[in-house]
């Protein structure tokens, strides 16, 4: 028996891991079973090789709760370790085996799936417990050892008579940790954490019900069977490649996933590459509708197999942060407890990468089936259209599939929608309008003079429009957008043929005047315009420079649009002073005529707009019956 005292430069190194080091204290189980993995890994390529003698069979790591004993044994069945191994790397804080491993056989251990990289993990077990054993037996012929320490830099070292290789660490919990011996907690964190770890993982029996004899009678009970408790996937699907997997294979994984989500997928996009990085993944596009506010946060990271966080930023572009998915790279820089990302170069080509990769399949899917690409495109196009905001590479591949769908259903691309509307929909001054309605229903009446007059009109209904709209402004060639409600159809797309007024300028200023003084209401400018005489007597705009900026702050456009986002709503009065309605105002006999005229003509606008509600919602109604009597 020997003892010693850890090589460490500080004395109160175990309080810094404990309190410091790691973020939360519920990772130590995925750290010790990291290394139960790298063990038995090591193990698997040092047979395959032949450097080592060892029957490498079909080794699993269990995981066992002592309640009475307050203790929790993880233990494998992998390379174990010698007396003089335990000095080197238990005593020896921040000495990684794994690195070393991965150091001596540079050329063909890269790709065995080793975790450890940072020589602490196994510390994070003096988080939750007041003494820890190990108790090993290396693969090479020679005596097990025991180790044990009580949390100081004392420790004991003594042989041991373990026959069977591999290694056991009990850990004795801590008073202040007594809920990692609860049964459901260590299932949580190992459904968590290692759902997925390439090695099985044992914890607990289960019951499984065998098929009945052939000759058994139908009110027999089926037989069953105690059999181990597997608790995770070895072999989840993203490890696999794509030419391997069917449809069936994503949508179950999928399932996997997210067993509590009842929806299927609309498409996945598998992520393979190993050279400039190494990355596999598989992200799934949800149904994601109109809904800026779903749940983010939804891809996991893996580092070999080892859950780390469901917080991608920086590794994901933000605009596929709503995605579902996986995520696994050993070439993302993590801090030491693998809590947070690290500044690195690399990150940026990981990000890169998934943005091409997404946009090349969403490229590929439009070619491909473009009908079932519209169908799928009000829940896709948030994603789609949020990346053109954020993204200028990715701005450019979605001009090939990007889509807009128009009032009546159809879709163009950007190429399309010019073709189409470049004879049609190009002003006085050679700038092509693009018409657009937000909502066919309470735009309906500017929607119908558009088409009356010939004009295609998109529905761009998303709750970025305006940003994207303000994207392609500046993007586009001599393309302006404005929106069907925010001036009567003729000044909408100006034309070099005038309408003919029927009233002088005297007479306009004065309809102007009588009628500002009747609605009596600053939010409201009035404009008498020469119009069709077919077209409403009154139409309520608004003005599109101040409804999109108001938008686009409320959107998140933040800055200086504050201003407009804190303004009141302000619309223009558009009056057809070529309506008959107008000259009648005009010319009444009475100043309560005119006033009632008025008064109801710019109610009837308003309530086409949705605008008159409460007590002048009540008075028209009241003034209607009145005028029917």
């Amino acid at each position: 028996m020997s003892t010693g005292k850890i090589n460490v430069s500080v004395e109160n190194i175990f309080p810094l891991i404990k309190k410091f080091l790691y973020s939360d204290h519920e990772i130590f189980l995925r750290e010790l079973i990291s290394n139960a993995t790298d063990a038995t890994l090591k193990l698997k390529h040092l047979t395959s090789i032949g450097e080592s003698s060892a029957e490498y069979g079909n080794p699993q790591i269990e995981v066992k709760i002592d309640k009475e004993g307050k203790k929790l044994h993880i233990i494998d069945q992998g390379l174990g370790m010698t007396q003089e191994e335990v000095e080197k790397y238990i005593n020896q804080l921040a000495f990684s085996g794994a690195e070393e491993f991965l150091n001596k056989y540079e050329d063909g251990a890269k790709d065995t799936g080793i975790i450890g990289h940072f020589g602490l993990g196994f510390y994070s077990a003096f988080m939750v417990a007041e003494k820890v054993e190990i108790i090993t037996k290396s693969h090479k012929d020679e005596p097990a050892a025991h180790w044990t320490c009580d949390g100081s830099p004392n420790f004991t070292l003594e042989a041991a008579d373990k026959t069977e290789r591999g290694t056991e660490i009990i850990l004795h919990i801590a008073e202040d940790s007594t809920e990692f011996l609860e049964e459901g907690r260590i299932a949580g964190l190992l459904s968590k954490y290692n759902k997925f770890m390439p090695v099985p993982i044992k914890f607990g029996m289960k019951t499984e019900t065998l098929p009945k004899p052939e000759d058994a009678k139908e009110e027999d009970p089926a037989p069953t069977q105690e059999v181990d408790n597997i608790i995770n996937n070895p072999n989840p699907a993203w490890t696999k490649q794509p030419a391997d997997l069917e449809e069936e294979d994503y949508k179950n994984f999928y399932q996997e996933l997210y067993p509590a989500n009842f929806d299927e997928p609309l498409f996945n996009i598998h992520l393979n590459v190993d050279y400039p990085f190494n990355l596999t993944g598989i992200l799934y596009f949800p149904k994601l509708g109109q809904d800026m506010n779903m749940q983010k946060d939804r891809i996991q990271l893996y580092q070999n197999q080892v859950f780390v966080t469901d917080n991608v930023e920086g590794i994901v572009p933000e605009f596929l942060t709503m995605l579902r998915g996986v995520i696994d790279s050993p070439d993302i820089p993590l801090n030491v407890s693998r809590s947070y990302l690290q500044a690195d170069g690399a990150v940026k080509k990981i990000s890169g990468y998934i943005s091409r990769k997404v946009a090349d399949k969403l490229k590929s899917l439009f070619n491909n089936d473009r009908e079932d690409f519209e169908k799928k495109w009000n829940d896709i196009k948030l994603v789609i259209e949020y990346g053109m905001l954020s993204e200028d590479k990715f701005f450019e591949k979605a001009d090939k599939f990007a889509l807009y769908p128009t009032v009546d259903n159809t879709f163009f691309t950007w190429e399309e929608l010019e073709a189409k509307i470049k004879e049609n929909q190009v002003d006085k001054d050679g700038k092509t309008v693009v018409l657009y309605a937000s909502d066919t229903d309470a735009q309906h009446s500017y929607i119908q003079s558009a088409k009356d007059k010939g004009y295609e009109v998109l529905l761009l209904d998303s709750p970025i429009v305006s940003h994207l709209i303000q994207k392609l402004e500046t993007s586009k060639e001599n393309v302006t957008f404005v929106r069907v409600d925010g001036d009567h159809i003729d000044n909408l797309i100006k034309k070099d043929e005038e309408q003919i007024s029927k009233l002088s300028d005297d007479e306009k200023e004065t309809v102007k005047t009588a009628i500002t003084d009747a609605i009596a209401n600053t939010s409201y400018t009035v404009q008498v315009e020469a119009m069709d005489s077919n077209a409403a007597p009154f139409i309520i705009t608004q003005p599109e420079f101040m409804r999109r900026m108001k938008e686009m702050q409320q959107a998140g456009g933040g800055g200086g649009m504050n201003m407009f986002g804190n303004m009141p709503e302000m619309y223009n009065l558009v009056v057809n002073g070529n309506h008959e309605l107008v000259t009648e105002i005009l010319n009444a006999d009475t100043d309560e005529t005119k006033k009632r005229l008025i008064t109801q003509s710019f109610d009837l606008a308003k309530l086409s707009q949705n605008l008159l509600k409460g007590e002048e919602l009540t008075s028209f109604i009241k003034r209607s019956y009145e005028m029917i009597k």
